[in-house]
């Protein structure tokens, strides 16, 4: 049922999931969904928990920033995968057994690299504000590809490159190569895992 509801969100938004809706793909009666999950919350804890599943859960006492990186990048992955879930990762009050599996992966990793207690937790913050925040953008911009972002930025500054120069230079630098979020993405996590080992530094 709640990978039926995840699917559902995928297809329409989750703003036009409800339990009617649920049961009519079910093929069920809405009051029945009761038996499953108490209300409507409770089925959005087991949904954020299948996007936690997509999401590579850090090995505790390997290579730190190697196993990060991993978990960053697949985090993105299944954000892209789930784009109904940003906003809500980090925002349910009764989180299922997969979410806390990853979250204490993630605070075990950085632990056990070193980092102590309250430089774990702002690492962990700063992560997952970048994680997000970057989803959240790649979800809003309006091209997929880095011929579109071409496109987009010739439209946006179009004949006013003398008035803002380093705009054109943005139009004149996409036009060769677009903007490839992959490479965007890996740029921003490596530079914060590399502050983040420098702040480990004796």
């Amino acid at each position: 049922m709640i990978r039926r509801a995840v699917a559902l969100a995928v297809k329409g938004g989750f703003d036009s999931l409800s339990m009617r809706k649920l049961a009519d793909e079910l093929d069920t009666a809405p009051m029945s969904l009761y038996r499953h999950v108490t209300n409507k919350e409770n089925l959005i804890d087991g949904m954020v928990d299948v996007v936690f599943g997509e999401m590579y859960p850090p090995a505790i006492g390997g290579d730190w920033k190697a196993e990060l990186r991993e978990r960053g990048i697949s985090a993105r992955a299944a954000l892209r995968r789930h784009p109904w879930a940003i906003g809500l990762m980090e925002t349910r009050m009764n989180p299922g057994p997969v979410s806390a599996v990853h979250h204490n992966a993630t605070m075990g990793c950085l632990r056990e690299a070193g980092f102590v207690f309250r430089d774990a937790v702002h690492a962990y913050n700063l992560l997952d504000s970048y994680t997000y925040g970057f989803a959240l953008q790649e979800k809003t911009i309006p091209f997929d590809t880095p011929e579109e972002s071409a496109e987009m930025a010739k439209t946006t500054v179009a004949d006013r490159g003398a008035e803002y120069p380093y705009l054109a230079e943005v139009v004149v630098e996409l036009s060769k190569k677009g903007y490839d979020y992959d490479e965007e993405f890996e740029f921003g996590l490596d530079l914060i895992l590399d502050g983040l080992e420098r702040s480990l530094a004796p």
